[in-house]
């Protein structure tokens, strides 16, 4: 059997229990995935702390860019609190400069923050200048993995960049592969040596209820976790 692991990325309760149900062997854990995920509520996070396999959150907290103020990066070592008292396995983090290279001042404070819970680094790796020198500061900076699409719009397009960061990542860290990877696209992100991969497992489903749509309550469709998805998926690590 297959040692590749699968993380799912998920933003609500439903998704949760049906990733779990589908045999993920480790949950990210977001709101508002359609914004590339932002930090759960805390209410989610008590939730997930309950499951039965290790569950990350994402701190993240507004959308657009990962260029943080003082009182954001505040609101962020509050989050990460929250996920230690949910009980949660670890954190998703990332931060940017204004040219897109880590900001390694700041990730430093908040893996102290997050010390004792694992670290992911997140998909600001995406943007910067200079991918070997990242993965470098994100390995003195003690991050487990970096979750990345090798800097393309998908982790398909991106196999050149993830096959050399796996390379150069020689075990010190491990480089997952996310964004498109289905049952159609693992095979190739397989065959790069990496050890874990990220998916969203998710099926788009029209919102039946039309008026939600209207008063701005809710997207023409949705993308909602299936525990089948994610059972094929796993079953073909």
């Amino acid at each position: 059997m297959s040692s590749v692991l699968l993380e799912v990325c998920v933003d609500d309760a439903a998704g949760l229990l049906a990733a779990v149900e589908g045999g993920a062997d480790r949950i990210e854990l977001c709101s508002a995935l359609s914004l590339g995920g932002l930090t759960p509520t805390e209410g989610l996070m008590q939730l997930a702390g309950r499951m039965s396999v290790p569950v990350y959150a994402m701190i993240r907290p507004r959308a657009g860019d990962f260029v943080f103020d003082e009182t954001e990066i505040a609101m962020m070592e509050a989050e990460i609190d929250a996920a230690r008292r949910a009980g949660l396995a670890g954190v998703v983090l990332g931060a940017s400069l204004a040219d897109g290279s880590l900001d390694a001042a700041c990730l430093a404070r908040l893996a102290r923050r997050a010390d004792g819970v694992g670290r992911t680094l997140h998909r600001a790796f995406d943007l910067v200048p200079d991918q070997m020198t990242a993965l470098e500061t994100a390995i003195d900076l003690g991050f487990e993995r970096i979750l990345t699409s090798g800097g393309e719009k998908t982790a398909a397009q991106g196999i050149a960049a993830i096959t050399d960061l796996v390379r150069k990542a020689g075990g010190r860290l491990s480089i997952m592969p996310g964004s498109g990877v289905t049952l159609a696209t693992v095979g190739p992100l397989l065959a790069t040596g990496v050890s874990e991969v990220h998916a969203s497992c998710s099926a788009s489903v029209p919102t039946a209820d039309s008026r939600l749509v209207e008063l701005g309550f809710a997207p023409e469709t949705t993308r909602r976790t299936d525990a089948r998805v994610v059972r094929a998926l796993k079953a073909a690590l």
